[in-house]
């Protein structure tokens, strides 16, 4: 009996510690006696796609310096949120030994990843260890297929994007002899496939498709395959590192077909590293135009005055940051099982657009922008789809006066 009761005692004794650990872990103070919450961020911040993962990163910072600065509450007591930023390279491989340090490390939150290629498997990590993920930028509709409850999406996903793509091609771009090309990526695949699907049933035709990798430069040869079958549009799946010397090359080669693309190309970048080959490019966006948004002028100064141009994604992680930090506060707690269910609950009047959350996590109503270069700008053509979330709650986080240049 002596030895039973040593031994529950010990138990007893590292349960308590271990306990101890996990409260000093996941409610840790600042200098200032304010709640420490751990916000992680994961993308690629360097090589090719560095200058998205930069700008994904910078659009968490903002609505993180301004939480800060407003003396934010959760629970009565005031918090602190702690950006932990991680490079994952655009790699899955990386993402997954990015996802495990931030579950050593106890973040309460991640924003990310960019890629829909390291955010699905990193996802299957958080949901493990009971973290909460918004993604900003993965458009791949697996992502929130996999029923994990605390993944959410508060962009537009790849269905509802190839849909409008499809249709956009065949019926406004009069395009009935369509090529594709797709990079490999669950994004650039994903996006390729649903944007196939949606031509056929809008009455075009899929003459050609090919593959390429996330990494090439050269498209030489599967752009003179592809003249050879004289198709009205080529609709290219990926980013613009790819996405820009493609474009240089058709022009090279006298491919005067029409060229197509998502989200991915839509970017400052592309139309720098294209040149005037970037001319006539139409490409879209998930979401209706930053100018077009109540406080999309308003982020758009804010953010230029302290990090440069918006790259693509920044206003979306702005927005991650914000749904994130009212569920905090509705809940009374920054503990991801608490939170969780008011994440769901979301009814946010953000930068992008009125945010909320379908059973699975993806944003309601997301409209689709189709945009098109001409004078070296993004003009905006036409916008499909989108509908606000009914019975609007009113936003626990105060608007943010504008800041001057």
């Amino acid at each position: 009996m002596k030895k039973l009761l040593t031994l529950a005692t010990l138990a007893a004794a590292m349960g308590l510690a271990a306990c101890s650990k996990n409260e000093s872990k996941d409610a840790a103070t600042a200098a200032d006696g304010s709640l420490i919450v751990k916000v992680g961020h994961a993308a690629p911040l360097t090589g090719p796609q560095a200058h998205l993962g930069k700008d994904n990163e910078n659009g968490v910072r903002l609505a993180i310096d301004e939480l800060n600065a407003r003396g934010f509450e959760v629970g009565g007591k005031k918090v602190t949120f702690q950006l932990m930023s991680e490079d994952d390279q655009a790699d899955p491989r990386i993402a997954t030994t990015v996802a495990k340090k931030f579950v050593d490390d106890g973040v309460h939150v991640v924003i990310g990843h960019l890629n829909s290629g390291t955010t699905i498997p990193a996802s299957r990590i958080y949901n493990d260890a009971g973290i909460v993920e918004v993604s900003p930028s993965a458009t791949n509709p697996k992502y929130t297929q996999q029923g994990y409850k605390g993944a959410f999406r508060v962009m537009a996903n790849d269905v509802q994007q190839g849909l409008a793509l499809g249709e956009f091609a065949v019926k406004d771009m009069a395009a009935k002899k369509i090529a594709i090309i797709d990079d490999r990526t669950a994004y650039g695949q994903g996006l390729a496939d649903e944007f196939e699907k949606a031509v056929k049933a809008n009455g075009g035709t899929v003459i050609v498709r090919e593959f390429t990798n996330d990494k090439a430069s050269d498209f030489t040869a599967i752009l003179t395959k592809i003249k050879g079958t004289a198709p009205d549009l080529v609709f290219f799946g990926g980013m613009d590192g790819q996405g820009a010397p493609m474009a240089r090359q058709m022009k090279t080669l006298g491919l005067t077909a029409k060229f197509l693309g998502g989200d991915g190309i839509h970017t400052a970048e592309f139309m720098k590293l294209a040149g005037p080959a970037a001319e006539g490019v139409t490409a879209s966006l998930p979401g209706v135009p930053l100018e077009s948004m109540p406080h999309g002028s308003e982020f758009k100064q804010k953010f230029e005055a302290k990090y440069g141009v918006i790259q693509l994604y920044a206003p979306y992680c702005y927005d991650a940051m914000m749904v994130i930090a009212e569920a905090m506060k509705r809940a009374g707690s920054i503990e991801p099982a608490r939170y969780q269910p008011e994440l769901a609950k979301t009814n946010h009047d953000g930068v992008t657009a009125r945010i909320g959350f379908d059973a699975k996590g993806d944003l309601t109503g997301g409209a689709i922008t189709v945009y098109r270069v001409e004078g070296g700008e993004w003009k905006v053509l036409r916008t499909l789809g989108g509908a606000p979330v009914v019975a609007p709650v009113p936003s626990t986080v105060p608007a943010a006066p504008a800041v001057a240049k």
